[in-house]
């Protein structure tokens, strides 16, 4: 009888554990469809990552004296975004002793700085506008070694300017998909406008949650009544859109929020989509971009769409960049390219590398659209890889190509 009443007991405790657990994760998925609890789980924009460290000294962050200056953008709806404009290292070797003579931490008039007058008096100064992910800050995990890896095949040129969005950081405000876009298009209208580079020297980087952010301004520019099409875009790690992401996103690589609802309740899922704010239609966006420039007339007016990940991403599976780059190619044509056509084109016409990955090409008089899929990088350290290095001079060197004189 003691036994039977020692199992009765391990299993009464056992029904409660589970009851309690189904009842944490049912609260958890109701709390979801709360506007305000969205944004952080999307956003993630409290949590800093970079606690009790000033975004005004980079020199934490192993750069050189004023190689970087930390300064700040006002957008049009009131924000104010922090940026840092990062010198290549043989611009910096060049300029040393001017740069040093100037003073340290937050620039009050960025115009007035050394920095911004070698990237306006340039003419052959390059330019990468760097958009981040979700959570942290500039100087965030990866992020640094990602700013040197964007100038690394050309250090006497490649400047890259980064942002803060809207409530990361030090920037005010609070996230939203309008909000981000607004702080991307007043970073490129400051990196058009005010330093004057033009769109042929300019090419967008993007990581995460950066690259629904970076086709939403490819997108939106390329539709002006005078379209600006920048040099190229390298996207980091993309994903679909937000309701295919909640089915496959883990949290810190390894907890996966709403794939047990997805598996066993996928007409659930559906509804809890429906609540979702922020939809950021990345797949369908970029699509319609490349539908967009593919009927301009001019023949300079072209595109470069990069697309890399790494296998081992356990926070946003590399599939996505499948999906996002077959709605890509698949834009390209009136008649589509179906699945079926799509694989039979990477079997003939991919490339294997062995432990480097595989890529795949598929190119049309209008553009490129490049996938590559690495085996190894996860889901942040990838940004600071060779590949995405290539990557951002390629979209430079199909620009000149294609630069109408």
């Amino acid at each position: 009888m003691s036994l039977k009443r020692t199992l009765l007991r391990v299993l009464r405790h056992a029904v409660v554990a589970v009851g309690t657990i189904l009842g944490v994760y049912s609260a958890f998925i109701v709390i979801l469809t709360i506007p305000t609890v969205q944004n952080q789980a999307i956003y993630l924009n409290k949590a800093t990552l970079t606690w009790f460290r000033d975004l005004s000294v980079p020199e934490q962050w192993g750069f050189l004296r004023n190689q970087v200056t930390p300064f700040n953008l006002n957008t049009p709806d009131g924000e104010t975004l922090q940026a840092w404009h990062i010198l290549p290292l043989g611009v910096y070797q060049k300029h040393e002793d001017d740069l040093t003579r100037e003073p340290v931490g937050l620039a009050h008039d960025i115009t007035q700085r050394h920095c911004f007058k070698l990237l306006r008096d340039d003419p052959d100064a390059l330019l990468v506008l760097h958009l981040h992910g979700a959570a942290g800050t500039l100087g965030s995990g990866w992020r640094p070694p990602s700013y040197r890896a964007m100038s690394a095949t050309s250090p006497d040129k490649i400047h890259t300017i980064a942002i803060d969005y809207r409530g990361f950081g030090s920037s005010t405000g609070s996230p939203s998909e309008d909000g981000l876009l607004t702080d991307a298009k007043t970073l490129a209208d400051f990196a058009l406008n005010t330093i004057g580079i033009p769109q042929s020297r300019i090419v967008i980087f993007a990581q995460s949650l950066g690259t629904a952010v970076a086709i939403s301004l490819a997108h939106n520019m390329a539709a002006l009544p005078e379209p600006v099409l920048f040099a190229g875009m390298v996207l980091v790690a993309p994903f679909a859109d937000v309701e295919t992401l909640t089915a496959t996103y883990r949290l810190a690589g390894t907890i996966p929020l709403l794939d047990p609802v997805a598996r066993f309740f996928p007409k659930l899922l559906d509804i809890l989509n429906s609540f979702i704010v922020a939809k950021w239609a990345s797949k369908d966006r970029l699509a319609d971009f490349v539908r967009v420039v593919e009927r301009l007339p001019q023949k300079g007016q072209t595109y470069h769409i990069a697309i890399i990940h790494a296998e081992d991403d356990y926070d946003i599976p590399w599939t996505h960049s499948e999906t996002v780059f077959w709605h890509a190619v698949n834009a390209t044509t009136a008649a589509g390219v179906g699945v079926a056509e799509m694989e039979r084109y990477r079997s003939e016409f991919g490339g294997e590398l062995g432990a480097g990955g595989r890529v795949v090409e598929w190119r049309t008089e209008k553009g490129t659209i490049r996938e590559e899929i690495t085996k190894y990088g996860l889901h942040d350290r990838i940004m600071s890889y060779p590949v995405v290095s290539l990557a951002v001079v390629r979209a430079f060197q199909s620009a000149s190509r294609h630069t109408v004189t």
